[in-house]
């Protein structure tokens, strides 16, 4: 798997995405003042858009271009199918459930196979949860230094979709995330334009 090796906060401020949202919360005191830049085409605009959601969930662009075809087979809004299907991602699901500060510590845990889903070990980060699934943390990890990890994160504040006991170290897929519960801004609409031309 490819990885991105530029400094975070470095494309987080290319891409315009506060580092928050990537689960930082170090910002850079560097260059502070206004860059004034040409204005972008509307390519441009629609590319940074499709980038900054990659740079987000930390998707290659083939796997990216594959939720984008499986979203437009899915009944209802394109746009918004796409970001219910990458909020679905079993390594976001972790980050949002608060057993790890970055999607990235959540895609390790993961791989690592700390996590099970319905009570079955599963290693894959883009592992699609469903509506009904139960995430928890294997009983070995428990016993690790994950667990301080997790208690850690205790007060993270969980999406309406889902459910979480932090004393058992487990969460429920109530629904599917709606576009309401997207936490940062995007303009999911470019990106649909960008992959139908």
């Amino acid at each position: 798997m490819g990885k991105s090796t530029q400094p975070l906060l470095k494309r987080c401020k290319a891409l315009g995405i506060n580092p928050v949202v990537m689960g930082y919360t170090k910002e850079s005191k560097r260059n502070q003042k206004e860059v004034r830049r040409a204005k972008k085409s509307e390519y441009g605009l629609q590319l940074t858009e499709k980038q900054k959601l990659r740079f987000i969930y930390g998707v290659l662009e083939k796997q990216f271009r594959k939720y984008y075809v499986m979203a437009t087979k899915k009944p209802g809004v394109t746009g918004e199918v796409l970001l219910q299907i990458l909020e679905s991602r079993l390594d976001n699901v972790v980050y949002r459930l608060g057993f790890a500060k970055t999607r990235q510590q959540a895609r390790q845990m993961v791989n690592h196979g700390h996590i099970t889903v319905n009570g079955n070990k599963v290693n894959i980060p883009s592992y699609l949860v469903r509506v009904g699934d139960v995430i928890a943390l294997k009983e070995a990890s428990r016993n690790s230094g994950i667990k301080t990890l997790v208690l850690a994160n205790g007060d993270k504040v969980v999406p309406s979709w889902l459910e979480s006991d932090a004393e058992n170290f487990t969460g429920k897929v109530v629904a599917l995330a709606a576009r309401s519960d997207i936490d940062y801004a995007v303009k999911e609409n470019l990106i649909v334009e960008y992959y139908s031309k």
